[in-house]
């Protein structure tokens, strides 16, 4: 299995690190804001150096690149990508969606991660070439070509990208079968899973999309920034059953996205 090594490691650290933020939900632990008023704990950077001191010792020519401020230059053409705890805000008001999603860039491609919800039993992971896996079973997205068959996950109403498309947005959301927005992350989860079919997130950085990307695509799934890039570094992102890509760029079409 190509990245056999590599997706190894990403699981078992993902595992450790969700059960060590566990430990300190369990205790109990205070938030500070981030200049981008995202609240950030000591469990974030907790996880996150567990996280970057073990890839550290097994691939020290690698790069490092973490939400918690971890930056480290590659010397290999290969960086890892980290958030420690997806969805701090659910984690510290005990809501079940938080996530540790860690991912590995190679020469500007996802070619493996690892996404784990510790409270809701979820661990995905996947290779370039490899396929989507959880447990023993291999991950596929929905055959779903309607809206009105389909389940539409978005994450942040509120948010700010959601704006250059504000107007038409409520009569697009209509036309789907049902809408569920749980958490991003955990959202992407359920597409590369079959079990919802549009996910979109109108504001988020590459930590919160490098592990997704290749779940999503290595299931089969359509993956892109909504400018219809093949990027995590666009600011936002959507991923879809190929078949309703259509109907996404419908919405996103005639946006004025900066």
């Amino acid at each position: 299995m190509a990245f056999e090594r590599e997706v190894e490691l990403a699981k078992l650290l993902a595992q450790e690190a969700g059960a060590l933020a566990i430990d300190y939900q369990r205790r109990g632990v205070e938030a500070e804001m981030k200049p981008d008023e995202s609240p950030v704990t000591a469990a974030d950077r907790a996880c996150e150096k567990l996280i970057v001191d073990r890839i550290s010792l097994e691939f020290p020519e690698d790069g490092l690149l973490g939400e918690e401020g971890t930056r480290r230059q590659s010397r290999s053409g290969r960086k890892w990508i980290i958030d420690p705890i997806d969805g701090t805000r659910d984690f510290l008001r005990g809501i079940p969606l938080w996530t540790v999603l860690i991912g590995l860039e190679q020469d500007g491609d996802i070619v493996a991660g690892a996404a784990h919800c510790p409270r809701q039993g979820f661990l995905l992971w996947a290779a370039r070439g490899e396929g989507a896996w959880s447990s023993d079973s291999q991950l596929r997205v929905s055959d779903k070509s309607d809206p009105k068959d389909a389940v539409l996950s978005f994450n942040g109403f509120n948010k700010a990208g959601v704006a250059p498309f504000a107007s038409r947005f409520l009569p697009w959301v209509q036309r789907f079968w049902a809408v569920r927005s749980m958490g991003g992350a955990v959202d992407a989860m359920l597409l590369a899973q079959g079990r919802s079919d549009v996910w979109m997130e109108p504001n988020g950085s590459p930590w919160d999309f490098a592990a997704l990307k290749i779940l999503i695509e290595e299931a089969g799934g359509y993956f892109a920034s909504f400018r219809g890039e093949n990027t995590i570094y666009g600011g936002n992102a959507y991923g879809c059953a190929p078949s309703l890509k259509p109907t996404v760029e419908e919405l996103l079409r005639q946006a004025e996205l900066s």
